[in-house]
């Protein structure tokens, strides 16, 4: 027998045995034969279990694809995670008009129209303007200069001119259409609460005139491709991290000029 064949039937013998292995690693029942057990025919030897499969990973493993603020939090912790943003409700907001849950980690804080520039407006601070035409609100600030953001404003026939004031805040605001409205839209909901896919937005500034509500507001919104629009049905639109930074700065009361 040449060497050669020699060479192929003893590779060929590994082959087999060592499948047999494999297969008797693997698949044997659960006992005590086998080279598991270091016993042969051993009534009394201990059954060894099998190798456990290895568990299957993302995107098989269905738990991967929870969202990831739910992800591996224990019930207790979620319990206090919803009652640490029921707690949110800041003191000047109206709870009438709020929603007392607080979404603004879910709010992209860098997407902002604001700048510092010096006041063009003249007015005392803490004054806001409101500048329909250019589309920009002014805060006037203590030194001369205001903050200016962004806005949109209404579409013709829905345009306020005139001065008033804040008369109320609201805290991711809950919107209730008035009449007008649901009979010019009767798709839209009689009530809707605050949140992401609220029209008013993160903050609503509502403006009052004396005692008497406007029913104009400053708000946030969930179309940020409407500011520098006029579109709106004459409230003053403002991405929902530029309406947080103001809401933060001005107070109930303060004095507003549209103009």
């Amino acid at each position: 027998m040449s060497l050669r064949l020699r060479l192929v039937l003893a590779a060929a013998a590994l082959l087999v045995n060592a499948g047999a292995a494999v297969a008797q690693y693997y698949y044997w029942p659960e006992s005590s034969y086998g080279p598991q057990s270091g016993a042969v025919d051993d009534p009394y030897a201990e059954p060894q279990p099998r190798r456990p499969r290895a568990r299957a990973t993302w995107p098989f493993d269905e738990e991967r694809r929870d969202p990831p603020r739910a992800r591996n939090r224990a019930p207790r912790e979620k319990d206090e995670f919803e009652q640490r943003r029921l707690a949110a409700l800041p003191p000047d907001a109206d709870p009438d008009y709020s929603t007392p849950i607080d979404y603004d980690d879910d709010v992209d804080m860098r997407q902002t129209r604001r700048r510092f520039v010096a006041d063009p407006t003249a007015g005392d601070p803490g004054t806001l303007t409101i500048d329909t035409r250019a589309r920009r609100l002014y805060l006037s600030l203590e030194d001369g200069r205001a903050v200016e953001y962004a806005i949109g404003v209404g579409r013709t026939g829905f345009a306020w001119k005139g001065e008033a004031k804040i008369g109320r805040k609201a805290f991711w605001p809950g919107w209730t259409p008035p009449p007008e409205m649901l009979e010019r839209r009767p798709d839209l909901p009689e009530h809707m609460d605050g949140g992401l896919k609220n029209p008013l937005g993160a903050r609503a500034l509502y403006l009052f005139q004396g005692q008497k509500d406007t029913l104009f507001r400053i708000h946030g919104t969930n179309e940020p491709e409407s500011i520098g629009r006029a579109v709106s049905s004459g409230c003053i639109r403002m991405l929902n991290a530029d309406v947080i930074d103001l809401y933060g700065r001005v107070a109930k009361g303060a004095r507003v000029v549209v103009r």
